[in-house]
């Protein structure tokens, strides 16, 4: 990516914003002279050096990518013209041509990052306007390579669904996490030893599936064949409804996504 170019994130100051902002300067993409922040009340104390506004046509005005962190029922009110230049949506639901239209340029991305861009674990699909050329999406991949990982997607409805499965970051695992806290509490443990027992059991297993080449699939599979107390506390899980649970709030999220994206 060119060190010379300028790029502004509206909503910089709240947690995604931030994440990204924090990646891009950590990963050495951009000095942060040539950053630009927007936020709406007060001012974060982080990122010394960049340029931090409320005026957001400005900070679209100084920068040649401008990326949109703000809430999807916040963007209706969000009136910036960014001509010529290239938008990068961070907003679940909003379409492309939506974006196009609102903020004048045919160079728009959709794309979900997560909550996981603060520690460099994001994962991140994306998808392209037609008028987005090669040199824009190279500039794409680096954003949120430094984030974590990216995948360029072929449809709009794939970001949709993807807006459930991954944009949700870790609160998928932290439902899980503090589902089994509270169980471990409720046991007798003290909270500081449940605490510490299932974040490190969540942290290990990312790693875990991360590193090997077997599918999670797998993974699960070779823990019930084993027949001992794993596989009872899979099974019982199955049985309540765990797989079904799962498949419902994904089902939830992805509508959701597709309602936004009509509303807009």
């Amino acid at each position: 990516m060119d060190s010379s170019l300028r790029i502004g994130i509206i909503g910089g100051g709240g947690w995604l914003g931030g994440a990204i902002a924090g990646a891009l300067l950590d990963a050495g993409l951009i000095e942060p002279h040539r950053l630009s922040l927007s936020f709406r009340k007060e001012q974060p104390q982080r990122f010394a050096n960049a340029f931090w506004t409320t005026d957001n046509q400005a900070l679209a005005d100084r920068s040649d990518v401008v990326i949109f962190s703000v809430r999807p029922a916040d963007w209706s009110n969000l009136a910036v013209d960014a001509r010529g230049k290239l938008v990068i949506s961070v907003m679940a639901g909003i379409r492309l041509g939506a974006i196009s239209d609102r903020h004048n340029t045919g160079r728009v991305i959709r794309s979900l990052p997560n909550a996981g861009a603060e520690v460099g674990k994001s994962y991140t699909p994306w998808i392209a306007s037609n008028d987005v050329k090669d040199g824009d999406r190279a500039i794409v991949r680096t954003i949120f390579d430094a984030c974590g990982s990216q995948d360029e997607v072929t449809s709009e409805t794939d970001i949709d669904y993807l807006t459930g499965l991954s944009g949700s970051g870790p609160a998928f695992p932290a439902l899980l996490a503090s589902a089994m806290m509270r169980d471990a509490i409720a046991y007798g443990l003290s909270e500081e030893i449940a605490r510490r027992a299932v974040t490190t059991v969540l942290a290990g297993a990312g790693r875990l599936i991360e590193h090997r080449e077997d599918c999670p699939d797998d993974i699960v599979r070779a823990f019930l064949d084993y027949r001992g107390t794993t596989a009872a506390a899979i099974e019982g899980m199955r049985a309540a409804g765990f797989d079904a649970s799962v498949a419902n709030g994904l089902s939830a999220a992805f509508k959701k996504s597709v309602s936004m994206g009509e509303a807009s």
